[in-house]
C-alpha cells in the first residue's frame, strides 16, 4: 500500500502503477484491473483510464504465481477401459480438459495425472499430457486418453485419417430439414465475438478450417408455436463427427437453425426454456448445452484390436428428454 506522488496527478492508473512495479507490464496491470485487484481510497478501481489524485492511498493485491506444471488432484474418475497404453474414461459435464486461462487446477489432465501417477504421453506438453482429443467443458462423454508417446501417436493418427468413430447425442430446438443430412463447411473465429467460432459464408474463402458433421434426427417432439403445422417443437438428434473443430457440432447445428438446448453461446435466447406443454409446465432446468460424446470407436493404437464404447445418456439431459416426449 502507498500514496500517490504530487507529480503524478493527473497521470493514468495503469502508467502510474507500472512506473511504481516495473516488473509488472501495463497489460498485466490492466488485467488486474479487470479483476477488481486494485483499490483507491479503500474503493475497489478497475479503469485504467482512471486519473491518479494527489494523497490517493493505492492497494494492489497481486496473486501468487500459478504452477507451470499441472499438480495431481484426486479427482474421481468413471473407467471405462485401461491398460498399460491408455485410458478411456466418461468425462461429466462441468469439467475441463485440460489447464487453461481460468481453469488452472481442477481439470481432467489434473485426476488423470493423480490416477495415473505421471504415467501419460507428454506428447501435449505439460499442460495438455497424453490429450487427443477433446470435449467442451459443458459436453459430457466418452474420452481416450494415450499413456504412451508410441500410443499418443497411434491415436493421433486415427483422428488425422477420419477413422475414429464418433457420435454425440444432441437435444435441439426445433428439428432438422432434411431429417438426416451431412453439414460441410469452414469453420473460423468469429468477427464479431473471439470466443465464439462460426461458419465462414463466403463459399470461396479459405478462412478457418473445413468441417463435416453427419446428423440424424431419431425422433421429434411436440409443434413450434407460431410455426406451419408439422414444425417441431425440439428433437433428439445423432451427430457424427468427420473432422473435429472447435465447437463443431454447436456451431452447424444452429447453423442448420436447430440450436442445441440451452447452449449459452450458440443457443443464446433460443433456450429450451420456452418448451412449454399445453398445460402450462416448462421444461427441467439443465446448466449446459445438452450435448453428449455417446459413442467412441476406434483399433488400438498397441495392439490393434478394435476397441467400441458407448455411454447413455447423463441423468440430466434424459430428464430433459422425458419431458420433451409429453410434449
Amino acid at each position: 500500500m502507498f500514496s500517490a506522488i504530487e507529480d503524478a496527478a493527473g497521470e493514468r492508473v495503469d502508467r502510474f502503477l507500472a512506473s511504481q512495479w516495473p516488473d509488472l507490464s501495463r497489460a498485466r496491470i490492466q488485467a488486474l484491473l479487470s479483476e477488481g485487484r486494485l483499490r483507491i481510497d479503500d474503493q475497489i478501481a478497475t479503469s485504467a483510464k482512471t486519473k491518479v489524485r494527489p494523497k490517493n492511498c493505492f492497494a494492489l493485491h497481486i496473486p501468487p504465481p500459478i504452477a507451470a506444471i499441472p499438480e495431481p488432484q484426486n479427482i474421481p474418475l468413471e473407467i471405462l477401459y485401461e491398460d498399460e497404453h491408455l485410458i478411456v474414461v466418461i468425462k461429466p459435464a462441468g469439467l475441463t480438459v485440460h489447464p487453461a486461462a481460468g481453469n488452472w487446477s481442477g481439470t481432467l489432465v489434473n485426476a488423470l495425472l493423480y490416477h495415473c501417477a505421471g504415467s501419460l504421453s507428454g506428447i501435449g506438453g505439460v499442460e495438455r499430457p497424453g490429450i487427443v482429443h477433446r470435449l467442451d467443458k459443458d459436453t459430457s462423454g466418452v474420452l481416450v486418453v494415450a499413456k504412451s508417446d508410441k500410443s499418443h501417436h497411434g491415436l493421433s493418427k486415427q483422428f488425422a485419417a477420419h477413422t475414429v468413430e464418433r457420435a454425440y447425442l444432441a437435444l435441439t430446438r426445433g428439428a432438422p430439414l432434411p431429417r438426416e443430412g451431412r453439414i460441410e463447411t469452414r469453420i473460423a473465429r468469429s468477427a464479431n465475438d473471439r470466443k465464439k467460432q462460426a461458419v465462414v459464408r463466403d463459399p470461396k474463402s479459405k478462412a478457418g478450417r473445413h468441417a463435416i458433421t453427419n446428423y440424424k434426427c431419431l425422433a421429434h417432439f411436440g409443434q413450434q408455436k407460431g410455426q406451419p403445422i408439422g414444425t417441431p417443437a425440439a428433437a433428439l438428434v445423432e451427430c457424427r463427427l468427420e473432422t473435429g473443430r472447435t465447437h463443431q457440432i454447436r456451431v452447424h447445428m444452429a447453423h442448420i437453425g436447430c440450436p442445441i438446448l440451452d447452449d449459452p453461446v450458440y443457443g443464446k435466447h433460443r433456450g429450451y426454456r420456452k418448451l412449454r406443454r399445453q398445460d402450462g409446465q416448462i421444461a427441467p432446468v439443465i446448466a449446459r448445452q445438452a450435448l453428449h460424446a455417446c459413442k467412441l470407436g476406434f483399433d488400438h493404437p498397441i495392439t490393434g484390436e478394435e476397441l467400441y464404447f458407448e455411454t447413455p445418456m447423463p441423468a440430466d439431459m434424459q430428464n430433459l428428454l422425458d419431458f420433451m416426449h409429453s410434449l
